[in-house]
């Protein structure tokens, strides 16, 4: 088990630390700014380097919030169009084998409810062929048609992630530099290649039971920063444009501190803006936080109720179904957000609109432990606790 010997804390109410846990960060803000930071714990112990609200973790799924975010500014621009069927821009028929004439839309992909499913890998080497994957029958809902049932499936992504490359002709993660990160400030990047030295030096191991399980890398620079080709090698001149959207993993792979997951949470909290500077439209913002999907009882899985309305990109809670157990800070307002889920991380990214505030944060190696009243862990109801 490892030990909690860093402390960071700043002005505001204290949550208690797991014990169990490796690193526990938590920021919250409001339309103004920061409100508080807590960070406990190492981001690498076998350095003794204790984790701070400016290290970079790989935050898991909030990085398909983040990933929406660059779709909905190619919307903006014209350069993309929610409702289009992608085939146009993939440059080849995008289809559920079993629904062939039914189109599937980017608005369809960011919301869950394309039809695909994970059931075939969604993590491709670097030189997979991400159409050839999608051929398999295994990949595809064939029960319910695109458009008219919600299932989470990280596969979604990297479509989303191919048609922004083929539409701009740009490598994802320069992409999501140029549109995302760099106009909100934040030292970030998708799969490390595009993060400087510095920023990487910061890097978050991430745990599960006590053992390093990802980015293990004692602050250098990794030495492949995706998953590598089949024969090992990895180098990424091999990139075509939208050949494998799952390169630079669009739906978990970014690498973010708690203190920048913030600052885009109070971006989207202003409506768009952040320190006087517009990102997305309100009317952008208000698209990504409309739910597209609000479940009935049949019109989705829902698994243990961990999810039960989406809109593009974004969950929304607390959904009034007795199933439904995604009230993660347990008060039973409506926030919208997202979670994050991998490789014994657990995170958070939730706004609560009518209080004009909001609470980033990111726990390691998170114990299996039901939280009391959601679906998540409690560490994460802890974590994400007004």
């Amino acid at each position: 088990m490892l030990p909690l010997a860093f402390l960071f804390l700043a002005t505001a109410a204290q949550v208690a630390p797991d014990p169990q846990s490796a690193a526990q960060v938590r920021v919250t803000f409001n339309s103004h700014g920061e409100t508080s930071a807590s960070a406990e714990g190492f981001a690498d112990a076998a350095v003794d380097r204790g984790v701070t609200p400016d290290d970079p973790v790989r935050i898991a799924s909030i990085s398909k919030l983040v990933t929406t975010i660059g779709v909905m500014r190619l919307v903006e621009r014209g350069t993309l169009d929610l409702d289009a069927d992608v085939s146009r821009y993939l440059g080849y028929t995008f289809r559920n084998l079993a629904f062939p004439t039914v189109p599937i839309t980017l608005r369809d992909l960011l919301s869950h409810r394309s039809s695909l499913t994970d059931r075939v890998d969604y993590v491709l080497p670097l030189d997979a062929d991400m159409r050839s994957v999608l051929a398999d029958s295994k990949a595809w809902d064939a029960e319910h048609a695109p458009g008219t049932y919600f299932r989470y499936t990280n596969f979604n992504f990297p479509v989303v992630a191919a048609v922004m490359e083929r539409a701009t002709g740009e490598r994802f993660d320069r992409l999501m530099d140029r549109l995302v990160i760099r106009p909100l400030g934040l030292r970030a990047c998708y799969q490390w290649d595009t993060c400087d030295d510095a920023t990487i030096a910061r890097g978050v191991v991430l745990y599960r039971a006590g053992q390093p399980v990802r980015d293990n890398n004692h602050g250098k620079r990794p030495t492949c920063p995706v998953t590598p080709a089949r024969d090992g090698s990895c180098d990424l001149s091999r990139w075509q444009a939208g050949a494998n959207g799952a390169t630079f993993a669009p739906q978990s792979g970014l690498h973010v501190s708690a203190r920048d997951l913030a600052r885009i949470g109070r971006m989207l909290l202003n409506g768009g803006t952040i320190d006087g500077r517009r990102i997305l439209s309100r009317a952008s913002v208000t698209a990504m936080e409309t739910p597209l999907f609000v479940y009935d009882g049949h019109n989705g899985d829902v698994g243990d109720g961990w999810v039960c309305s989406y809109g593009l990109g974004m969950f929304l809670t607390a959904t009034p179904n007795a199933t439904c157990h995604d009230d993660v800070a347990g008060d039973g307002r409506r926030r919208f957000g997202h979670v994050g889920d991998a490789y014994g991380l657990k995170s958070g990214l939730w706004i609560d609109p009518e209080r004009g505030t909001g609470i980033a944060y990111f726990a390691t190696d998170v114990p299996a432990v039901k939280g009391g009243h959601s679906a998540q862990t409690a560490t994460e109801e802890a974590l994400a606790r007004p």
